[in-house]
């Protein structure tokens, strides 16, 4: 086996271990576990280096457990928060489950002697009656202990419920119960779920007069001092139809070559030689970015698949390199406006557009000045070679409108080297 925190730390993904988990975990093939609350029905990138801690582990010979919290996800993780959090319904949890499950088997072998395994902690929480838990589970853990939780210390001025309050009860127990049922002896999480850990690991050698051990990766922060995993649309999902594909490819392109440095060794599977050789390379010729599209193409075809990273990287030369017709024409609706989606866009009944006579009439009059305001600003750009129509520049403000439409109802017009706009031809 190789040595799972050696391989951790080299990446940076340490914050803190408990005492001796060394030696267990070079004693023998150990189990850890690491909690997802369903709080949505996919994961986010920032979940992505809770499921890398997982990968590595089970890369290391050791055996992973992903516990998604059916019961947890019903009372809600102070951990971090500010302010109460909304409760979700059984049913709501139980589709974000089946989402959250399905990502987590595109990371993880879930065959072979440490064959990789997904718990959900409804199972035996269903039929523990409250009388029960506050009596085999409460007398465990004092008052004083659970207040002096920096999750429960942060929220005494602005108040907790009882509810959230006691999460850190029903995650130590999961803690528990997997040490006694799975043989667990190991749970991981970001820094901030320390305080819940530990308390699992107290239960454990209270109750079960039992050892078990905990690490915590470190909260990643951005060099500009923004939030990791959040564009300007809010969070960057794992799921598709929540973040498109070639928006997640350019979340990872477009990482400062301080972050990219950091972020290549905790996303990549690559060796510490592989990627020590990468970050050299990189250093010496910065411009070329080839941290960035190893870390982009890695991912994304983990993340998606092979053709989606394909059409991510063809996608993005149509805005950013140097695309031409024929690569914009391959390009199916849907990956189209995928591209496009943040350009100005304007509507142009077929009929119009049809009856139009030349070029400098579609730049102009027909769409409503938004891409040039007057007909002597278009011509002199024209002349100067400065406009493109789908990827073809048009040399003379008299060519006639005989485009082929993308897709039938799409032309893609280019003003300079930046400036794009998406006019739709409807019936």
């Amino acid at each position: 086996m190789t040595d799972f925190l050696a391989e951790l730390t080299w990446r940076g993904m340490v914050q803190d271990k408990m005492p001796n988990v060394d030696t267990q975990l070079k004693k023998e093939m150990t189990s850890a576990y690491i909690g997802f609350d369903p709080t949505a029905d996919s994961l986010h990138i920032g979940n992505l280096v809770q499921i890398m801690s997982l990968v590595h582990l089970q890369r290391c010979g050791h055996k992973p457990f992903a516990l998604v919290g059916g019961a947890t996800g019903m009372v809600g993780d102070p951990s971090g928060k500010s302010n109460e959090r909304n409760l979700l319904n059984e049913a709501t949890i139980n589709n974000n489950i089946h989402g959250v499950t399905a990502q987590l088997k595109k990371f993880l072998k879930f065959d072979g002697d440490n064959a990789a395994e997904v718990v959900n902690n409804q199972d035996w929480f269903k039929k523990f009656q409250f009388l029960d838990f506050i009596r085999d589970v409460g007398k465990h853990v004092s008052i004083n202990y659970m207040l002096a939780k920096d999750s429960v210390k942060s929220r005494l001025d602005t108040g907790m419920s009882f509810t959230e309050f006691c999460y850190q009860l029903v995650q130590g127990y999961d803690f528990y119960w997997l040490w006694k049922n799975k043989n667990i002896k190991i749970q991981m999480g970001g820094s901030d779920q320390w305080g819940n850990i530990v308390t699992g690991t107290e239960l454990i050698r209270r109750k079960g007069q039992g050892e078990a051990f905990a690490i915590t990766t470190p909260l990643i922060t951005k060099a500009d001092g923004t939030k990791f995993g959040k564009s300007e649309g809010g969070n960057i999902w794992l799921d598709p139809k929540k973040t498109t594909p070639y928006k997640f490819y350019q979340y990872w392109i477009n990482s400062s070559d301080e972050d990219v440095v950091t972020y290549i060794k905790i996303f990549s599977i690559k060796s510490r030689k592989e990627i020590e050789k990468l970050i050299r390379e990189h250093q010496e010729n910065q411009h070329l970015r080839l941290l960035q599209n190893s870390l982009a193409e890695e991912i994304t075809e983990r993340v998606h698949s092979k053709s989606d990273l394909e059409m991510a990287k063809k996608a993005s030369q149509i805005l950013f390199g140097k695309s031409t017709q024929e690569d914009l024409s391959t390009l199916n609706e849907e990956w189209l406006l995928q591209v496009l989606e943040g350009i100005p866009k304007v509507i142009l009944s077929r009929k119009v557009y049809e009856s139009l006579s030349s070029v400098i009439e579609l730049l102009t009059e027909a769409t409503k000045g938004l891409i040039f305001a007057s007909k002597g600003e278009a011509r002199r750009l024209i002349e100067g070679g400065g406009v493109s129509i789908n990827k073809h520049k048009i040399n003379s403000s008299d060519t006639p409108v005989n485009f082929t439409l993308l897709n039938k109802k799409y032309i893609l017009a280019q003003k300079g080297k930046k400036n794009y706009y998406l006019v739709i031809v409807e019936d």
